[in-house]
């Protein structure tokens, strides 16, 4: 698979995976509307969603990933 498809494909499933524990967590806590839940959940699942992007180096490309939780880039290997 090449770098750049596992890149969006790595921040599909970040975004899914923080979309649904919002939206429950919203939906279970929360008596709201079901699309004002579902783009409160987007947004929360955006932000907090960490960014993964491929990069072209003298090595080749590299697969890095930049979150609010941590300072800087990492190398996903």
């Amino acid at each position: 698979m090449k770098p750049k498809h596992k890149a969006l494909f790595f921040n599909f499933i970040a975004f899914v995976v923080l979309f649904l524990i919002a939206r429950f967590a919203l939906g279970y806590y929360l008596p709201l509307n079901p699309i004002f839940l579902a783009v409160t959940s987007a947004i929360i699942a955006n932000i907090l969603a960490p960014k993964f992007g491929a990069i072209q180096t003298d090595e080749g490309e590299k697969i890095l990933m930049k979150w609010i939780f941590i300072k800087g880039m990492r190398e996903i290997k």
